[in-house]
């Protein structure tokens, strides 16, 4: 009675080791998927960056080569414009790329 005790505490021990040997390789796959979805936004926002800086270099530049007033406010209708449509497609564009990253963060790994 004791050796089938002893053995029956031996399998649930292997079991339970089984378990966790499981649960912390899925915990590293889904340590790796969070970090190349933080890498993906990270590089989106910088992206995202660049891109707005330099249209704003070029708003700036044209600005200064402006005649008169009637020019200054049709650039600045124009930039506002434009960095509103950029604005909304950056935000719709990080929006996917955020939910793809917690979709594959939150699929188990097998």
């Amino acid at each position: 009675m004791a050796e089938a005790s002893f053995e029956q505490a031996r399998k649930t021990f292997e079991t339970f080791l089984g378990s966790a040997h499981h649960a912390a390789s899925s915990m590293e796959g889904q340590g790796e998927t969070m970090r190349a979805g933080a890498k993906e936004i990270s590089s989106k926002a910088i992206s995202f960056a660049e891109k707005n800086v330099a249209a704003s270099l070029d708003y700036a530049q044209k600005l200064l080569q402006a005649k008169d007033l009637s020019e200054i406010m049709r650039l600045h209708s124009d930039y506002v414009q434009g960095q509103m449509r950029t604005l909304t497609e950056q935000a719709s564009e990080m929006g996917q790329v955020i939910t793809r990253a917690t979709l594959d963060a939150s699929r188990p790994k097998s």
